[in-house]
């Protein structure tokens, strides 16, 4: 079926211009062919297999999907009969392929319903490539990864998504097949990447700054009924969305420092505390938040508030890692840090960490003295 030529970015869609400085895969050379047909219309495949002519007029492609760092030749882009989509991405753990995996299925989709050949393909078709095809599998069979994964393996003996993709799928089949911004693990998937950004930069990059939520003292339409509010001057913090809930551990872990190690770091306190922890789980035990008649589930720990950093954090998108004061008393509320691992007393521990000290802060199930903005 031959359509247009079109190239779809990540980012956005159309032609890629021309540009002497740009990397192109004009000089590299991706081994014999090696091309497999998953399901009818369906292929996966290597560099080599999108960028032999013959081979794609033989198996009649009309859509190629590249996963690779750098996009292909441009007379393949070029060619009347195709229609591209080009997502830049390494083949490393770290790297972030969730966030492509719906327009990457949809792509794939759209190709089919039309009737259409799609190639989905990274450098060798082993890793990058094969996680988008697992996740389309996985979404149009309603499958979870293995056995996905296993149909997939069985046209391709040699897939072999890495280790952060196959976690990264699994978070994808736990959300629906969708980006669900709302999942707590999604949360904590996008605030491990925005902290590896400020270990790199010690700035947040502008992609990273939705992972800032919100200040709900300053509410849209419809705010949130149950909040978190300063215990000394009553002003709201946090909504019960925003915080990252925990589960207490059997026994404390000892490899990651505290959170109380983080903060004294961050305040450049030369002393040390040994029995911080045990009077601080004391104070909360005696808290409102801790109390045994606190209205939350009795699995979640209360021995350390660990939430979304948010909007009134000051200077949270400079630093690294810090306190936090509220923003209106100035009272100490707790600390933040973007890079090392913060510990709950409970031994459970959260990184990137911002955590406000229960005994600081009331639960509170009337929303007041908020201003609206319509």
């Amino acid at each position: 079926m031959q359509q247009p030529q079109q190239q779809a970015a990540s980012s956005s869609s159309g032609r890629k211009p021309q540009d002497s400085g740009t990397l192109t895969r004009e000089d590299f050379d991706g081994g014999p062919v090696s091309i497999d047909e998953i399901e009818p219309g369906l292929f996966l495949g290597n560099l080599t297999a999108a960028t032999h002519m013959e081979t794609l007029r033989s198996f009649k492609i009309s859509h190629i999907l590249t996963l690779d760092s750098v996009p292909l030749p441009q007379h393949i882009l070029e060619a009347s009969f195709l229609t591209t989509k080009y997502i830049q991405i390494a083949d490393m753990p770290r790297e972030d392929i969730l966030q492509h995996l719906e327009g990457c299925v949809e792509f794939i989709s759209s190709a089919l319903e039309q009737q259409g050949n799609v190639l989905v393909h990274c450098y060798f078709g082993v890793s990058r490539s094969s996680s988008t095809v697992i996740a389309y599998m996985m979404k149009r069979h309603n499958l979870d990864f293995v056995p996905a994964y296993e149909m997939v393996k069985a046209k391709r003996r040699f897939v072999q998504p890495n280790a952060g993709f196959v976690t990264q799928l699994k978070l994808f089949r736990r959300m629906g097949c969708r980006i669900d911004p709302g999942c707590q693990r999604y949360k904590t998937h996008r605030l491990r990447l925005a902290g590896e950004q400020m270990r790199k930069a010690k700035i947040l990059p502008q992609s990273f700054h939705n992972v800032v939520r919100p200040d709900p003292d300053i509410t849209r339409e419809n705010p949130e009924p149950i909040v978190f509010r300063c215990r000394r001057c009553r002003r709201i913090l946090a909504s019960k969305s925003n915080v990252l809930e925990h589960k207490p551990r059997d026994r404390p872990a000892q490899e990651a420092p505290s959170a109380s190690a983080v903060a004294k770091e961050a305040q450049g306190e030369a002393k040390s505390e040994p029995r911080m922890l045990e009077q601080l789980a004391e104070r909360i035990r005696q808290s409102s938040l801790g109390s045994p008649g606190h209205e939350t589930g009795p699995s979640y720990c209360r021995s350390i508030l660990f939430i979304e950093p948010i909007a009134w954090m000051h200077r949270i998108m400079l630093n690294t890692q810090g306190r936090l004061h509220c923003p209106k008393c100035e009272q100490k509320l707790g600390n933040y840090s973007w890079i090392n691992a913060c510990k709950c007393p409970c031994g459970e521990t959260m990184t990137p960490a911002f955590y406000l000290i229960p005994s600081k802060v009331e639960l509170s199930k009337a929303v007041q003295n908020v201003q609206t903005t319509v």
